[in-house]
């Protein structure tokens, strides 16, 4: 595969799942790890990426107070008005982080009153100006390159409570494989996300559907609601209906 062609397939895989593991890039193209080492530098020069230790992440990801530009951002905003629909006052809801999750907020109306809990400091920031929600930040060690709280602490909040709605924003779903991450770290803490909420809705934009990272969060029968932007009725989705999901 010619350089040109690597950096077309790495980029495409940072747009749809924000972030990219080394070790799953050189397997999957073929190459050696030096190889991989060389592109992802090549591309951060270029300010195409970030690189970080083990992979990189999209520039689109790394949240900051003045960004606008957001991969996909028609499509989740279609999402965001779909589920948002879902929230009712005096819920306890539960939000991971991610692009996603950020459209969501954004579109929570003025009068809403309910109570939000994440561990992502970006989601947190935007929460905190909404007049009339309540926001627990639950945390301690900050993962720096996803902006959010992780480890036994994190985990330990998050066990004391119990959660009528859990939205997660995707990284990868399949309806056989479920939803699966590439960190580890973030894995654990929707695994325990997951566990403590009544509803689990999962947020992906289609290009996600039908594709896999390494780590498992959860079997796709632990999904109750799966939102995207397409039609309910799209063939696309008709795999996951089977499952047992709702799909909006």
């Amino acid at each position: 595969m010619l350089k040109q062609e690597r950096h077309a397939f790495i980029l495409q895989q940072l747009n749809v799942h924000n972030r990219v593991m080394s070790n799953d890039l050189w397997q999957r193209l073929g190459v050696s790890e030096d190889t991989i080492r060389r592109d992802l530098q090549e591309l951060a020069e270029e300010g195409q990426l970030i690189k970080v230790h083990g992979g990189a992440l999209s520039t689109g990801f790394h949240f900051t107070l003045s960004q606008n530009e957001v991969y996909f951002e028609a499509e989740k905003r279609i999402i965001a008005q779909k589920a948002v629909d879902l929230i009712s006052d005096g819920m306890f809801v539960l939000l991971s982080g991610g692009t996603t999750i950020r459209e969501l907020v954004k579109v929570l109306p003025a009068d809403l009153r309910a109570t939000f809990v994440t561990p992502s400091i970006p989601i947190a920031l935007q929460l905190t100006d909404h007049p009339n929600c309540e926001l627990i930040f639950v945390g301690n060690r900050i993962n720096k390159s996803s902006q959010m709280a992780v480890g036994a602490e994190v985990i330990k909040q998050l066990g004391s409570l119990r959660a009528d709605l859990c939205f997660l924003g995707t990284n990868a779903i399949d309806a056989t494989a479920g939803i699966t991450e590439s960190a580890w770290e973030i894995l654990e803490v929707k695994r325990e996300m997951l566990r403590v909420s009544d509803h689990a809705v999962s947020m992906a934009i289609s290009e996600k559907l039908n594709t896999a990272q390494p780590l498992k969060v959860c079997p796709p029968e632990m999904v109750h609601t799966l939102v995207t932007e397409l039609d309910p009725a799209h063939s696309k989705l008709e795999p996951y209906r089977s499952k047992g999901m709702r799909v909006l």
